[in-house]
């Protein structure tokens, strides 16, 4: 594939998958879907790779949906592919570290909360910022409220805040805050590089199955859930305004 949105190496069993598609915030286009979603098959497939990090370029670990391709429409199919590559997250038989020094906003909190163990540097921002365009966290909610205080997944969601890397450790959404994420993140690969694979392998369902669950009841529902609010008068409004960046007209005061 010429236009290539994915990094992916291998060091020393770490399969290193950086998002790389930074003229868009690294959106969660098809593109880039179909190609994180190659990247993870092929380490899960590699013997060599104990485990995964999940990581980026640029000032943005992910955006969220492609509101460019939102706003032509047809969303059931992305919401599938979205959904999908969540799932890819949870479900492979190997341990994924986000390593996030950047922006992460609304469908890019369902990567963080997707993986195993999430580390946040302190240009680190978060949003659930669905409500401010007339949607709903609906498939992410599948990865990030297991991970939450429930209290503050209420404040969050219904809002849409922004809050920094150390409320984000705070209440559960990533593992721990670091004032150098190239430290903290090549410590826990460190950690894991002395672990047995076939631990990894063994231990990873224990922590995994309920959210694995949940995406068996809950998924397809959610997904269609989020694709018909995409359609909606006021999501069209609310991603119109984002992307002319003026208020949408719903919005009070």
């Amino acid at each position: 594939m010429s236009d290539r949105l994915v990094q992916y190496s291998v060091d020393r069993g770490i399969a290193r998958i950086a998002l790389d598609s930074p003229r868009n915030r690294n959106a969660l286009s098809a593109a880039l879907v179909e190609q994180v979603t190659d990247a993870l098959t092929e380490a899960g497939a590699d013997d060599t790779v104990r485990a995964a990090e999940l990581t980026h370029t640029g000032s943005t670990f992910c955006a969220g949906a492609d509101l460019t391709e939102a706003s032509q429409g047809g969303m059931a199919a992305g919401a599938t592919r979205v959904l999908t590559l969540l799932r890819d997250i949870v479900a492979l038989p190997k341990p994924v570290v986000g390593s996030i020094d950047g922006h992460v906003r609304a469908g890019g909190l369902g990567l963080v909360g997707a993986c195993d163990i999430v580390l946040a540097g302190p240009a680190s921002t978060f949003a659930f910022s669905e409500v401010r365009l007339g949607l709903a966290p609906a498939m992410i909610s599948l990865t990030t409220l297991p991970r939450m205080d429930p209290r503050a997944a209420s404040r969050y969601f219904l809002t849409g805040e922004t809050f920094d890397a150390t409320t984000a450790a705070q209440i559960g959404l990533v593992t721990e805050a670091v004032d150098d994420i190239d430290a903290g993140t090549l410590a826990v690969l460190a950690a894991l590089r002395a672990c047995s694979p076939q631990g990894l392998r063994e231990t990873k369902p224990l922590l995994t199955a309920g959210i694995l669950d949940a995406f068996e009841a809950r998924a397809e529902a959610l997904a269609e859930q989020s694709a018909r609010l995409f359609g909606t008068d006021e999501a069209v409004e609310g991603m119109s305004a984002f992307l002319a960046k003026r208020p949408p007209s719903w919005a009070a005061g």
